[in-house]
């Protein structure tokens, strides 16, 4: 396939646009599915085990899966199909994913046969039958998540191709199955019965969604094979930057462990309700960091011509797709903070998921809109200098990052909420706060380092000013609205209170100058 050209009609802003839309349709359908979730589960033990088991073999999918293979195989991939080397670009890809189907299952079969002792690591505080279904569930989980690591490869290999809707659309047949298997079962089985049967339902969802990406896949790699040569010159090239990344990705797993170990020893709920409002932290810093990034990585990787040149293009590139971020992430802060009750009470409030559990996942909401703009801009940044095939540098600040939140989030969590007198399970707001405090560190260091390489960067503070003033006059026009709609559904409620949210927001943003249309953004002065 000849190689398309960054032009106005291929664009990485129109990329960005196709990657978005196919991660808000994965994550709309995420939400329905933690919707049912919560009608038949709530924030029961059933679902703390069943949070707590994803999170173990989801070890390998964050570890060898989207983030780290984009970093490190992309850039690799994207630069000899730009020079037109296909015939190479293909056996780079042939010997990744033969490195990674060997690799994954040895993995799977030590993760399935190490599941108790790895439950007693994630979750010490899980006893009796609650660690008993735990473990039984991380066993049935683990090959689903191998799969998905291959879906990961997948999605490498098309985004490298300028593909990027139906790679982050492909989510949406494993939620698809989830969804499934709770309506067809829900109404008939008990809560841990029915977690294990959701768990298989997970394992089929896993292999659709890799099967949906393989025709378009072969079409770009014709005669795709296994092969025993893990060792070529492009191969080792890609592997060498993975290392660095996969301990990234390695030190934040941990990040994450860490918190479901603290929220195991805070009041049965916590685990499930960090899930819950991780969910919808998710759901901006996918559709608006994780696109913007996924699609300006192949295009800044292929960036040619001098040391200046590549210089001046990719903190073009970078400038812009800040703003883009900005744009949508700062009124999104704002909402989790002021209005995350509502946003929570929308999506999960049914059956077994009460008024009371929505009020504290909008505390998980509300910690996390401290560091939201700095974890969705410090992706981008991170992007850059994975174009610049240097992955070392992230890596030496995600350990900052995660070592600040560990020692911030024990002390937020499990020693502060006792101190000053409030109910230990407020604690799970302090994971998600300190979390956003060390992100903003390890931004401002990314940042830092990037001007080096490439000259000044970010948002200017005028632009940024502008954005936060319109979300706050959203916010009090927001609140304003919600003292009359206290008597209303859920859902018809939020529809209420967010309309004019967004509406004021943009109006607001439009009065003071802010170009709204994501596809002419351009540096603001």
């Amino acid at each position: 396939m000849e190689y398309i050209k960054d032009n106005k009609k291929h664009s990485t802003r129109w990329f960005s646009l196709l990657i978005a839309s196919g991660i808000f349709l994965s994550r709309i359908a995420g939400l329905i599915r933690d919707r049912i979730f919560a009608h038949y589960f709530g924030n029961s033990d059933a679902a703390d085990a069943f949070r707590a088991a994803f999170k173990i073999p989801n070890f390998l999918q964050n570890l060898f899966g989207e983030g780290v293979l984009s970093a490190s195989f992309i850039p690799v991939y994207s630069r000899l199909l730009a020079e037109n080397r296909k015939e190479e670009a293909k056996q780079v890809a042939e010997a990744i994913l033969s490195l990674l189907i060997l690799t994954i299952s040895i993995l799977t079969v030590i993760g399935i046969l190490a599941a108790p002792a790895l439950v007693d690591v994630i979750a010490p505080g899980f006893k009796n039958e609650k660690r008993e279904l735990t473990i039984v569930l991380v066993k049935i989980l683990f090959p689903g998540a191998g799969l998905l690591v291959l879906s990961a490869w997948c999605l490498g290999v098309l985004n490298s191709h300028n593909r990027f809707f139906l790679s982050y659309t492909a989510p949406v047949i494993w939620n698809t199955a989830l969804i499934a298997t709770m309506v067809a079962f829900g109404g008939t089985m008990m809560q841990y019965p029915l977690t294990e049967c959701l768990a298989w339902g997970s394992v089929v969802g896993s292999g659709l969604q890799v099967i949906i990406q393989l025709p378009t896949v072969f079409s770009f790699i014709k005669g795709l094979r296994l092969t025993s040569d893990f060792l070529n010159k492009n191969a080792r090239t890609v592997t060498r930057n993975f290392i660095p990344v996969f301990i990234s990705r390695g030190v934040v797993q941990i990040s994450s462990f860490v918190d479901s170990v603290l929220a195991s020893l805070l009041p049965t709920g916590a685990v499930s309700a960090l899930s819950y409002g991780q969910t919808l932290y998710m759901l901006p810093v996918s559709l608006f960091g994780m696109s913007v990034s996924a699609a300006e990585l192949p295009a800044m990787s292929k960036a040619l011509g001098n040391k200046d040149e590549i210089a001046l293009q990719l903190r073009n590139r970078l400038n812009s797709g800040l703003q883009r971020i900005a744009l949508f992430i700062i009124p999104t802060s704002m909402g989790f903070l002021a209005l995350g009750d509502v946003v929570a009470a929308a999506i999960y409030q049914t059956g077994h998921f009460t008024h009371r559990d929505a009020v504290y996942v909008w505390s998980v909401l509300a910690g996390s809109a401290v560091g939201l703009l700095a974890s969705t801009m410090g992706r981008l940044y991170s992007s850059a200098f994975y174009a610049l095939q240097d992955t070392r540098t992230p890596l030496k600040f995600s350990i900052i990052r995660v070592s600040l939140t560990i020692i911030l989030g024990y002390i937020s969590a499990i020693l502060v909420p006792p101190m000053i007198g409030i109910n230990a399970r407020w604690g799970v707001a302090g994971l998600t706060a300190s979390a956003g405090i060390a992100g903003w560190i390890e931004f401002l260091l990314l940042r830092y380092n990037l001007k080096k390489r490439i000259g000044h960067t970010g948002i200017s503070f005028s632009y940024s000013s502008k954005l936060w003033t319109s979300a706050a006059l959203a916010a009090a026009t927001a609140l304003a609205v919600q003292q009359f709609t206290h008597s209303f559904y859920p859902v018809i409620q939020a529809i209420l209170i967010l309309s004019p949210y967004g509406i004021v927001y943009f109006v607001s943003a439009y009065l003071m100058k802010i170009p709204l249309n994501i596809m002419s953004i351009r540096r603001m002065k």
